[in-house]
């Protein structure tokens, strides 16, 4: 009986909290200011050289969300956030409960899909999933889920008001308003960093999100539907898999190492990935409040800040073929030129396979650390001195390239993984050129263009799905259910390269299970079939000559729009950086209704099949035969197809056709 009362008065005091947040800006009296939380991870401070000018239009933007009667208290310390901190994040209006995602029943809500959009928000910016939540950064180092904490109250507000006639704006961040749409209609439409193409430099960006007019909503943070590394362990568990495959001729990837960098909100999905597939995952990171976060929920087996230890631990791994997850604190470039020392002095090539995941989209503010300086010494020079630090990073990212060059001449396989990595070492003069090569294309391949493009051309891509009750036992029962399907799917009869698919996401859901991942509305991670242009990532397996169109991420967009989705956005920017691509996400509430079922199977249908059709047009054999398949079955797909003379150079790139496909929804 105590257990019941304890937890009935909890649920009280949420439901008073969840009520109180959607009740609009908290404005009389003001909460308390207390600033900057201590022991929580902050955002690097931001340099983006503003002229007075546009400090002052900075403010005016920041205090038009506040009636007069509180601008002028205001006014100084959204000031001194800007002279501080680059950015007005409004941290007074950080909301003083404990952030995380409750269960959907308990949103004061009028929509089931509001409730489910709420419920997502707030787990982008749970302090367990987010990387910087007081600065609503969610991963990255600069995904933003909002501009400032006002816009987050806002939100909040409209959406525990909207009816099903009603659809929610979001320019960057900022909540336009609601307006009149019909039941049919998307619940939510977001825009991110849609700035003017000619304008869309890294420069304008920085004045531009610092005076709160864009901003950069990543891949899954400033559309809602990150859910924490977990949502990139299943793409990265099907990368390393075929990289076994592909490069090393192996299945079983035990005994096999696997050297990485990164323990932040995407990248740390690589310890727990390693570990599912059974190979040896060394991880380094600079920062040590990420480590520790990845070791104490588990994703790392064990930590260590010692080179010596990391061989020797590395090489009793390798004789036992265990498979281990182990968190090196340090930077990634003094580790690669330790493994080429011992390569030098021993003869032994103690890596097999090795990638890269700093947030190198964002090198020169936090993404990624410099070799020759500590963690809080580079933090402090990043924003006294931005061109020494830029010159520094650009120095280190050339011996980041060097040592793997060295460790490369022998049995060692290296792939960049969409993080912009390559094309940084590129620009800073690093040694990645490949002779006779296309602007997309490096000494290395990313990890599209040699593992995951024909993957995602058969139409497979990381899609997701949310148990909005927070239930463990609702995510095993749906667990149970797409594994029933693609086991119904292997015996009816499929072509081996799609069975191999099957079988890896079986093996997915029962490892993710084992490994106690946490359940947390349908989604993807926007990285997959049709989502994104990104011709150095996700279209950088294109080869006609449209991998820096974008077409297809905005068609995907609308497309999902108008055939079913409670939600979609569209960003500039992610995974690769501002201004490098474009994509177009979805969230799809399914709440057991004939009305979402017929919405899902409109909506997935589409949000594969023109990736697939794009990739066919562009001279991708797979796809084409992909397409031509499922053009039998479905009398209402008819896609203009190249004609034979043009797709015989383009197919040299592909692999052995696909003669079947099958989409599971």
């Amino acid at each position: 009986m105590h257990v019941l009362l304890e937890w009935a008065d909890r649920w009280i005091r949420d439901m008073c909290s969840l009520r109180a947040l959607c009740s609009g800006l908290p404005l009389r009296p003001l909460p308390e200011n207390r600033g900057r939380c201590a022991g929580v991870p902050h955002a690097p401070v931001r340099t983006p050289g503003l002229s007075p000018t546009e400090e002052q239009l900075a403010l005016r933007n920041a205090l038009r969300y506040f009636p007069p009667d509180v601008q002028e208290q205001l006014a100084p310390e959204f000031a001194q956030e800007l002279r501080l901190y680059g950015h007005i994040y409004m941290y007074r209006f950080c909301p003083n409960l404990e952030m995380k995602a409750y269960p959907v029943e308990q949103y004061p809500c009028r929509t089931k899909a509001a409730a489910a959009i709420m419920h997502m928000i707030m787990n982008n910016l749970d302090p367990a999933v987010a990387q910087f939540p007081q600065e609503l950064v969610t991963y990255g180092g600069n995904g933003q889920v909002f501009s400032n904490w006002a816009q987050f109250w806002l939100t909040m507000s409209y959406l525990s008001q909207m009816t099903e006639e009603q659809t929610l704006v979001m320019y960057s961040g900022h909540p336009l308003g609601l307006f009149p749409s019909s039941p049919g209609a998307p619940r939510l439409v977001i825009t991110n960093g849609m700035v003017i193409p000619n304008y869309s430099s890294r420069i304008e960006y920085e004045k531009l999100f610092a005076m709160g007019v864009t901003m950069y909503g990543q891949m899954t943070a400033g559309s809602y539907c990150y859910i924490g590394p977990q949502g990139i362990v299943h793409g990265t568990v099907l990368t390393v898999l075929n990289a076994g495959r592909r490069y090393l001729g192996v299945e079983d990837l035990a005994g096999k190492v696997f050297v990485t960098s990164g323990l932040g909100g995407m990248s740390g999905a690589q310890a727990k990935a390693a570990v599912i597939v059974g190979c040896i995952g060394v991880i380094a990171e600079v920062d040590g409040a990420a480590l520790r976060k990845r070791y104490q929920q588990g994703w790392l087996m064990e930590v260590t800040n010692s080179l010596d230890h990391c061989i020797e631990r590395l090489r009793e791994a390798r004789k036992r073929k265990e498979a281990l997850s182990l968190g090196y604190h340090g930077n990634v470039v003094d580790l690669w030129e330790r493994l080429v020392h011992e390569l030098d002095t021993t003869g032994e090539l103690l890596v097999d396979l090795g990638s890269d995941q700093t947030s190198c989209h964002n090198p020169f503010n936090g993404g990624y650390y410099p070799v020759q300086l500590g963690f809080a010494e580079a933090q402090s020079l990043m924003a006294s001195d931005p061109a020494a630090f830029k010159g520094l990073v650009q120095e280190s990212l050339r011996r980041h390239v060097s040592a793997i060059n060295r460790l490369a001449q022998g049995n060692f396989f290296f792939w960049d993984y969409g993080n912009a990595f390559l094309l940084e070492a590129h620009r800073a003069g690093a040694d990645v050129g490949k002779p006779g090569a296309s602007k997309m294309e490096f000494r290395y391949p990313s990890y599209v263009q040699h593992i995951m493009g024909d993957i995602f051309s058969q139409g497979f891509g990381p899609f997701r799905w949310v148990c909005t009750s927070g239930d463990p036992q609702d995510l095993a029962v749906t667990d149970h259910l797409a594994t029933s399907v693609l086991e119904e799917a292997i015996s009816g009869g499929v072509n081996p390269a799609v069975k191999l698919q099957y079988m890896d996401n079986i093996r997915w859901i029962r490892e993710a299970a084992k490994h106690q991942l946490a359940p947390v509305v349908l989604s993807r991670d926007h990285h997959d079939v049709s989502g994104t242009d990104s011709p150095f990532r996700e279209t950088s397996n294109i080869h006609d000559g449209s991998a820096f169109c974008a077409d297809m991420a905005v068609q995907n967009f609308v497309g999902d729009a108008f055939r079913g989705a409670t939600w979609v956005a569209l960003h500039n920017g992610g995974g690769v950086g501002w201004g490098e691509v474009i994509n177009g996400g979805f969230g799809l509430v399914l709440d057991g209704t004939e009305e979402a079922e017929q919405k899902a199977r409109m909506m997935l249908s589409w949000d594969v099949s023109n990736g697939v059709a794009r990739r066919c047009w562009s001279g991708n054999r797979k796809a084409y035969e992909i397409i031509c398949q499922t053009m039998q079955e479905n009398s209402g797909l008819v896609v203009t197809l190249p004609h034979e003379d043009l797709r015989c150079d383009a197919w040299k790139h592909s692999n052995p056709t696909v003669t079947m496909w099958t989409m599971v929804a």
